[in-house]
């Protein structure tokens, strides 16, 4: 038991199961399993987060009937899947952890780009995100559902994995039968509260009678899911107490917020919403049934965090899914007071958007995500080590350094600036940016703990590099912003129409308010653009965004997307698609004239007071010809190499220092 985090680290007993602590790794969907199978990377995954401290995973959404056999779902409909199943039950209790596999159907429910074809629900409504309408489930499907999701909880249960959760909650196939938005049914299957959860509660029981115990039977219901007319805290707190009737059938539950629709966003609250938002709300559910073990989620990323949630009668349970996904070993280093090498997530979604717009679960802050070797990584050190040099202070140039220290290499870091984290300190200081500290604050401490020397406060010219020996150079040097082709030269240097970089430094030190419009051009649609909107609204007393693209935010994931549309709104940004500046020729007349992309229509603003640019970026790449005409190995890495994400940037650097010789 840890003495700073004493209930944390203390076990439980479930279903007949006892815990080694409170945490238990959320379900996550990692697009690790192919044809049912599961891959080398989601053993690895589970593998690692099992050895890593948590006390249980619960698995991503296993495919369970006749509607759900999705490629990319563990088969567990039939017994060809059994082998397959305990090959992942054995993985997770070989570390000693318990294994839940989530029971889950996303229904009509979709935030993929399209419709669901094959989505059966409860009535024939459209989806509130992607407008799919369900194929309706008559009665004796429903039932013949109930029996397949039981027989493949029993097959769970001969492969070796300690229970199941049901998914009720997000907007998924249970959460459309327990609204009444989703389900207009007239069958006892629809109509009143006893109705619209006699799903649910047959299920609970079906699944209990078939496995008896020890099994661990988990419930996540719907907290508030924030679409008009569907389940708000009042219909939660109903459908929590009917729950609560046969509390004796199942062992934890816990809530979750948002659904599929323009609330999808609450789901994963991010930097913009306040801390563990949804605490106090469970608090209340709980009360329902106070002696049900209840989990605690939202927005929990501090060992702090999860003990209070503890202690102070919210819940028992923690269940983590984000941070686990950043550092696997979590629980091991907050129990032996190593808080500070912990890898903290910083809840920017990318994971999220991973899955849904990607190949594989991914993560800025961790770019080991489903290695072999990933918890708590501790390298071979090389048998040469070289004189690795690094001219860079951003994530970059901080990845690099501390990885190819950690594998034995003498690394030297040079740099410009005396703060660390380049572009990403200065999104850090913006609205909603705060968590991205924690990324180059890791970084830095690593790369002292490895060994690496830092010469900062002066920009490294070719000699400095060459003075200091090195055997390979990475070039960290990041990337500036372009000028735009509607910006001429004449209005470029006399410093009038600022890059979004050159004027956030000025925003951040300014309270006042400044009488008149800024009218931000965005050429970039990332996220920290939409940080540099908010703050301008601060500043000025109107906030134009033009963008030549339909809509804004187009490079963010949909979840995130979501929010950025919910503040711009919420601060009366006025909002501008489909057109473009192509000079700047008005100016001298006191208006700026925006074209529309289609059909040439000019619009014209008159109340500007400031314009700014937020354009793409261009490597800062001076120093790679001359070091290279010198004979010296030199590697580009990160904007340096080529202007790209976060994500990106990390794996890079990682990859590179990895792969040195």
């Amino acid at each position: 038991m840890s003495e700073k985090y004493p209930t944390l680290f203390s076990p439980i007993t479930l279903g007949g199961f006892t815990l080694r602590n409170r945490i238990l790794h959320a379900s996550i969907v990692t697009k690790y399993v192919s044809a049912g199978k599961p891959t080398e990377k989601l053993l690895n995954y589970y593998r690692s987060r099992a050895l890593g401290g948590a006390a249980g995973i619960i698995t991503e959404p296993i495919a369970m009937t006749r509607y759900n056999r999705i490629p990319t779902r563990l088969r567990a409909w039939d017994d060809q899947g059994l082998d397959n199943l305990k090959r992942v039950a054995d993985t997770v209790t070989n570390e000693g952890a318990v294994l839940l596999g989530q029971v889950q159907d996303s229904g009509r429910g979709r935030h993929s780009v399209g419709r669901n074809d094959g989505a059966v629900g409860a009535s024939a409504l459209p989806d509130d995100l992607s407008w799919t309408v369900p194929a309706v489930l008559s009665v004796a499907e429903i039932q013949d559902m109930i029996n397949d999701w039981a027989e493949a909880c029993v097959r769970l249960q001969r492969a070796g994995f300690a229970g199941v959760e049901i998914s009720a909650g997000h907007g998924h196939l249970f959460h459309q039968f327990l609204s009444p938005w989703s389900n207009e049914r007239e069958d006892e299957y629809g109509g009143d509260l006893a109705g619209r959860t006699r799903l649910l509660r047959e299920l609970v029981t079906e699944i209990r009678s078939r496995c008896g115990y020890p099994f661990i039977i988990g419930l996540k219901l719907p907290g508030d899911d924030g679409v008009p007319g569907g389940i708000d805290l009042t219909m939660a707190r109903d459908i929590t107490e009917r729950m609560a009737q046969q509390s004796d059938e199942f062992d934890y539950w816990t809530w979750a917020w948002g659904a599929h629709a323009r609330s999808l966003y609450k789901h994963l609250p991010d930097a913009h919403a306040e801390r563990h938002p949804y605490l106090g709300d469970i608090a209340q559910l709980r009360q329902a049934a106070p002696d049900v073990t209840t989990g605690a989620i939202g927005y929990i990323t501090d060992p702090n965090e999860c003990e209070t949630a503890l202690i102070d009668g919210t819940a028992d349970l923690v269940f983590l899914g984000r941070p686990l996904i950043t550092d696997p070993a979590f629980p091991n280093k907050a129990k032996a007071d190593r808080e500070a090498d912990i890898r903290y997530c910083v809840s920017c979604n990318t994971c999220w958007r991973s899955i849904i717009d990607g190949s594989g679960l991914e993560c800025d802050n961790n770019p080991r995500v489903g290695a072999a070797d990933e918890a708590d990584w501790q390298p071979l050190r090389v048998v040469n080590p070289k004189r690795v040099v690094v001219v860079g202070t951003g994530v970059a140039a901080l990845e690099a350094a501390y990885t190819a220290a950690k594998c034995g290499h003498k690394v030297q870091v040079l740099g410009d600036h005396e703060k660390l984290g380049g572009k990403t300190r200065l999104h850090a200081e913006l609205p909603g940016g705060e968590n991205l500290s924690s990324v180059y604050d890791y970084q830095y401490l690593m790369a002292k703990q490895s060994g690496v020397t830092f010469l900062l406060g002066h920009q490294a010219t070719e000699d400095d590099v060459l003075a200091c020996e090195p055997d390979v150079v990475l070039l960290a040097t990041g990337s500036r912003s372009s000028l735009p082709r509607w910006l001429n030269n004449d209005w470029a240097e006399s410093g009038l129409i600022p890059s979004v970089r050159e004027i956030t430094p000025q925003l951040l030190t300014r309270c006042d308010v400044t009488p008149g419009r800024a009218v931000l051009i965005d050429q970039d649609h990332t996220e920290m653009t939409y940080a540099v909107a908010e703050l301008l609204a601060k500043r000025f007393e109107a906030v134009t965004l033009v963008t030549v693209r339909e809509r804004i935010a187009h490079d963010v994931s949909l979840i995130n997307r979501q929010g950025i549309y919910q503040r711009l709104h919420d601060l009366g940004i006025e909002l501008k698609l489909n057109v473009e500046l192509k000079n700047l020729d008005s100016l001298e007349d006191g208006v700026l004239q925006l074209h529309n992309v289609y059909n040439g229509a000019i619009e014209e603003i008159d109340d500007f007071s400031v314009i700014v640019h937020a354009s793409s970026r261009v490597p800062n790449d001076q120093l790679l010809k001359p070091l290279r005409d010198r004979g010296i190995q030199v590697i580009p890495i990160g904007d340096c190499h080529a202007p790209r994400s976060l994500l990106a940037t990390t794996r890079e650097a990682y990859q590179v220092a990895s792969a040195l010789a």
